[in-house]
């Protein structure tokens, strides 16, 4: 009798087993409907030959990311507009927002991720439905963070992958020079044309792309992580800051809260640095408009006398952005550009806005995808 009972019990798990390896390798791809409209909100400037900053604040959301065809549909959706205004020639950057390659972890998952109503419940079902690749990157997970480092972790290969592929592709396709927001990945480099992962930290890292579809020069990683993400991103070397030759000039990149470092803007200066862009992303619905909760990293710069509570977020990101500001920066145009869209519980509040000759432009309507564009 126990001898059956063992055999039954056996005999259960085993077909349990069978049945989540099984569920583990189905990945069906649902309906698909998503807004790909979008607004220009601000065209500063004369068109010229000297090319053009082209600022892409897009609105995704998770389905977004349920393919690569799907987010290359939504992207491709926004610069074929842009192409029709006239907004684009061999001489335009075009600037994505913080974070957009890094939402490729969601790629290829299950419809109950997408289907979720909350980031926790999403983060469940992605590891539960790559058990080996999760309890692999949790092993060698890093930071205090161990979790949300795993979550990220897990499939660097191919984020990285699709990363290059995707805007790669658009920028070839396009004709453009792309800054590809920014993605979280394992010590990211460019080895022989290609995004490469390493071994040991994260870091949130841009790259840009060239006309042609491979990158130029090496992965700029954030300098100084937000506070919230500091238990898994590790802040980059703070010399570790470079400068690309572009068709419309000599561009430096600024991820995040990096733009409101006055010695970062010096150490571009040093370099040559004609543009300045900021991929930026920031959460929370209606954080833009709340009070300024100071720097959220570990140092705050001498030179800066703002202090918390004193104005708004959004009122704060135009003070401390210092682009073409002399003589803290000798760029003559730049731009920040943020994500939008609804991540389950976890929503968006920058809004976009561009720098040129020292004057402030801004997109005051939050609502929909948006364009910038300031002629060089």
């Amino acid at each position: 009798m126990r001898k059956l009972l063992a055999l039954t019990l056996t005999m259960a798990f085993v077909a349990a087993v069978s049945a989540y390896l099984v569920w583990t390798q189905e990945r069906p791809v649902g309906h698909y409907l998503s807004d790909l409209r979008i607004n220009l909100a601000v065209d500063e400037g004369i068109p010229a030959d000297r090319g053009n900053l082209l600022g892409i604040q897009p609105e995704l959301f998770p389905a977004d990311y349920q393919s690569l065809e799907r987010l290359h549909l939504k992207l491709s959706a926004y610069l074929r507009k842009a192409q029709d205004q006239g907004l684009i020639n061999e001489k335009t950057i075009v600037v994505l927002p913080e974070h957009v390659g890094t939402w490729l972890m969601l790629s290829g998952e299950k419809d109950q991720l997408y289907q979720a109503t909350s980031l926790e419940e999403a983060m469940n079902w992605l590891s539960a439905s790559n058990p080996l690749l999760f309890l692999r990157a949790l092993i060698s997970a890093e930071g205090a963070n161990r979790m949300d480092d795993a979550y990220l972790r897990m499939k660097a290969p191919t984020m990285a992958r699709d990363y290059q592929i995707l805007f790669g592709g658009l920028a070839k396709e396009f004709g453009i020079t792309l800054v590809a927001g920014s993605i979280a990945l394992p010590n990211p480099s460019v080895s022989q044309g290609q995004l490469q992962v390493g071994h040991g930290a994260l870091y949130n890292a841009s790259l840009v792309f060239g006309r042609d579809g491979f990158p130029l020069g090496q992965p700029q990683r954030q300098l100084y992580p937000i506070f919230d993400e500091r238990g898994f991103i590790q802040p980059s070397d703070e010399n570790a800051i470079s400068v690309i030759d572009t068709p419309a000039g000599r561009l430096g990149i600024l991820i995040g809260s990096d733009s409101w470092y006055p010695d970062n803007y010096r150490k571009l200066n040093e370099q040559g640095a004609q543009l300045v862009v900021v991929p930026a992303f920031v959460i929370g619905r209606d954080t833009w408009d709340k009070p300024w909760r100071g720097f959220k990293s570990v140092s705050t710069p001498p030179e800066v006398s703002l202090k918390p509570e004193e104005l708004s977020e959004g009122e704060a990101w135009h003070r401390l952005t210092l682009i073409s500001q002399q003589p803290i920066s000798q760029a003559t145009a730049g731009m920040s550009v943020f994500l939008r869209g609804q991540f389950w519980d976890q929503s968006s509040a920058g809004q976009s806005f561009l720098t040129r000759n020292g004057e402030v432009f801004a997109d005051s309507n939050a609502r929909g995808a948006r364009m910038l564009n300031v002629w060089l």
